[in-house]
């Protein structure tokens, strides 16, 4: 199976969950357009709070719709968008993928993968009891690893939309694991 696009979604406004779209647009440096976290400098509004100066390292929210059926498996409804990402993916690990890693969106946009996404206690507001299934196993460090998805900045801007195809190319080595942003 091919990597693709399942699904797209915004929210021109802050909150938990956006809404699934035709398609998005992406625009270079910013975001997706008409969502509320576009923005060169971060958007995410506890970050802002702390240094509103912040270069956005989280333009595109990405999760895979794998991880979203075994989410579904465990009883929780959850839409597309539900957990507040713009592209919603099949065929492709995002979490095991490197920190600088392009993922090619249909025949125009390019993001590129900045960090991994924290489990915020917003999601158990949304679905309570879910925050606790992405969070993952301790490691050898004692840290959690996280599973709410990837962000990404984008290169190349261009419409994104479902059963786009999804290229992946990875970083020069050496790979470094994507971290919290």
């Amino acid at each position: 199976m091919s990597a693709v696009v399942e699904s797209v979604s915004i929210s021109p406004k802050h909150g938990f969950s956006k809404e699934p779209q035709l398609s998005i647009l992406l625009i270079e440096g910013e975001g997706v357009e008409g969502d509320a976290h576009r923005g060169r400098t971060v958007q995410h509004l506890y970050l802002k709070r702390k240094d509103p100066t912040t270069y956005n390292h989280s333009q595109v929210h990405l999760f895979a719709g794998e991880a979203l059926d075994d989410l579904r498996a465990l009883g929780f409804e959850i839409p597309n968008g539900g957990l507040g990402e713009n592209v919603l993916t099949r065929g492709v690990d995002l979490l095991s993928l490197p920190e600088g890693t392009r993922l090619y969106l249909g025949n125009e946009a390019i993001v590129q993968l900045t960090g991994l996404r924290t489990p915020c206690s917003q999601i158990d507001g949304f679905r309570n009891g879910l925050q606790q299934h992405l969070w993952g196993e301790r490691g050898d460090d004692g840290k959690r690893s996280r599973r709410a998805g990837v962000m990404s900045i984008v290169l190349t801007g261009g419409h994104v939309y479902p059963h786009d195809e999804i290229r992946v190319e990875l970083p020069a080595e050496p790979h470094l694991p994507l971290r919290p942003v």
